[in-house]
C-alpha cells in the first residue's frame, strides 16, 4: 500500500495538510501499523518560505522537534536527521538548543521522505460521511492543482492540519499595489529595497525579523522606514522559565475548562507571552538603530499606540503612494502618514475550511462558529473521528501553535485513535497548579446558593 492509493480502500487515519503538525503525526503513526495517508496540495513541504531568512532561528529548542517529546527514540528525531546529513558534531560544537529556522525546515522535508506517507498535489476540496459494514467513513474529494484531475480518499479517522491563511486588517482592504504580507516577504525583498519608504505594520516576530532585515540591507541610510504597532510598546517574549510551564498538558486542561469569553479574554491578555519579539531580536534592532543615529541620514519612525484604522492609495507619476490614518490609542488622536511600500507584519486567521462543508452538521462549533475542540482534539459530534491541529487555540490556548506541544497533542489523538496509549501522555509534568490544587477543601462564599 502506496500513500496513493485512491481506490475503495479505506486507511485507518487520513490526515489533511502537512505542515510540522501532521508531519509529526505521520512520524509517530509509521511503527504503529496504522495505515495512514496525508494529503498536501502543494508540490513539497515549506515551512513559511516566505520568511526563512538565513540567520533566522527557531523559538524553541530541538527538542520541541516533530516526535521526540512523545518517542526520544524515534528514527525521525532532529538528531537522528543531523546523524545522517552529517551534521551532529558541528550542531554539537556550535552548543546552541536553538536550530536555524532554514535547517528545521530542510527537517521536515528530510522527514517526509523518510515517512512515505505523503501524498502530495492532493488538493481537499469536499469531505463526506458514509458507512461500511464495519463502521463510520470518511471520504475525502481531491482536485491535483495542476491539471484539475481528481481522485477520491476513503478514512476511519480525519486530521486536520491546514493551518491558516495570512490576515489583512478590514481596515487596509482599500489598500492597492505594493503592499503585502509578511509571509511573503522573501518574495518581494528586493521590490521593498527599492522603494523610497517602506511601513511595516504590526510588532511580533515576523515585524521585527523583517525590520531587522530591511536596516541590515540599507547600509547607506537612503530609505526611510516606520515600524507601526498599536500595541502600547514593541514588547519581548516573556521567557521565564514558571511562564513557560503555561505550555504544558496542565495549563491547557485548565484553559479548556472555563468558559468561552474568559478564554477568549485571557488570550487577549497573554499577547505577550506568544506574540512578541525574542528579546536578542530586540537588543539587535536597538543596536542597528543606534549605529544608523550617527550618520546624516533619514531615521526609522517607531510608533506605538499606533492603530491604522484607514488607508488609501493614490497613482502618482513615481508610482503608487499609500496613505495610512492612524489612532493613537491612549490619546484618541488621529493623524495620516505616508508610504511607498506597506508590509504586513499582522498575523493569521484560521477559519472552518470549506471543503467540510459536507459533513460541516456532523461537527461541533462554538457561537463563534469555530471548531469547538474536546480535551482529545477531536471535534466531530460523537466523538473520535475527526480531530484537529493548531486550531484550537480559543479552546485550548495559546499552546496550539507551539511546535513543543505537537508531540504531544499527536500522541494524544492517537491515544483516541487506537485505544491504548502507544506514547506515554503525560498528565501532570509542571510544578505549579493552574485551577483549584487536587485535595483541597472547597469554600462555598456567604450568600452563595447551596
Amino acid at each position: 500500500m502506496t500513500a496513493h492509493r485512491t481506490d475503495d480502500h479505506v486507511h485507518d487515519l487520513l490526515g489533511i495538510g502537512v505542515g510540522p503538525f501532521n508531519l509529526g503525526l505521520a512520524c509517530l503513526a509509521e511503527p504503529l501499523g496504522l495505515d495512514a495517508v496525508f494529503l498536501e496540495r502543494r508540490g513539497e513541504l515549506r515551512w513559511h518560505p516566505g520568511m526563512m531568512l538565513d540567520d533566522a532561528v527557531l523559538q524553541v529548542p530541538f527538542l520541541a522537534d516533530l516526535v521526540t517529546m512523545a518517542d526520544p527514540t524515534s528514527r525521525f528525531s532532529f538528531l537522528s536527521y543531523l546523524k545522517q546529513r552529517g551534521r551532529l558534531y558541528p550542531f554539537y560544537v556550535r552548543e546552541s538548543f536553538y536550530p536555524l529556522r532554514r535547517e528545521f525546515d530542510d527537517y521536515c522535508r528530510w522527514a517526509a521522505d523518510e515517512v512515505g506517507t505523503v501524498a502530495y498535489h492532493r488538493e481537499a476540496v469536499a469531505v463526506t460521511r458514509t458507512h461500511d459494514a464495519t463502521g463510520p467513513v470518511y471520504v475525502v474529494a481531491c482536485r491535483d492543482p495542476r491539471d484539475g484531475s481528481r481522485s477520491t480518499y476513503r478514512a476511519r479517522h480525519l486530521v486536520l492540519g491546514v493551518g491558516s491563511e495570512p490576515h489583512r486588517p478590514e481596515a487596509l482592504a482599500g489598500l492597492t499595489g505594493a503592499v503585502w504580507h509578511s509571509s511573503d516577504y522573501l518574495h518581494v525583498r528586493d521590490r521593498l529595497l527599492g522603494a523610497d519608504d517602506v511601513t511595516v505594520v504590526g510588532s511580533g516576530q515576523s515585524a521585527a525579523e523583517v525590520v531587522s532585515d530591511l536596516l541590515a540591507a540599507d547600509g547607506h541610510g537612503r530609505q526611510r522606514l516606520q515600524w507601526l504597532t498599536r500595541s502600547p510598546r514593541f514588547f519581548p517574549l516573556e521567557y521565564t522559565k514558571l511562564t513557560l510551564e503555561l505550555t504544558s498538558p496542565e495549563y491547557s486542561r485548565h484553559f479548556r475548562r472555563l468558559d468561552a469569553d474568559r478564554r477568549d479574554a485571557l488570550l487577549r491578555e497573554q499577547a505577550g507571552l506568544y506574540k512578541g519579539i525574542s528579546a536578542p531580536l530586540v537588543d539587535q534592532i536597538h543596536e542597528q538603530l543606534y549605529r544608523r543615529s550617527l550618520d546624516a541620514v533619514p531615521q526609522p519612525r517607531l510608533a506605538a499606540c499606533a492603530e491604522v484604522v484607514d488607508g488609501r492609495t493614490e497613482e502618482t507619476p513615481r508610482g503608487s503612494r499609500h496613505t495610512l490614518r492612524l489612532r493613537q490609542t491612549e490619546t484618541g488622536e488621529e493623524y495620516e502618514v505616508e508610504t511607498s511600500a506597506v508590509v504586513l507584519a499582522t498575523g493569521y486567521a484560521r477559519a472552518t475550511p470549506r471543503f467540510l462543508d459536507g459533513v460541516r452538521d456532523r461537527l461541533r462549533l462554538d457561537g463563534h462558529g469555530r471548531l469547538d475542540a474536546r480535551e482529545d482534539f477531536s471535534v466531530d459530534r460523537e466523538g473520535g473521528e475527526v480531530f484537529v491541529q493548531n486550531a484550537e487555540i480559543h479552546t485550548h490556548g495559546f499552546v496550539a501553535p507551539d511546535l513543543g506541544m505537537g508531540a504531544w497533542r499527536n500522541a494524544a489523538i492517537l491515544e483516541r485513535v487506537l485505544g491504548e496509549a502507544p506514547y506515554e501522555v503525560e498528565r501532570r509534568v509542571m510544578f505549579q497548579d493552574f485551577g483549584v490544587p487536587e485535595g483541597a477543601r472547597r469554600v462555598v462564599p456567604a450568600g452563595a446558593a447551596r
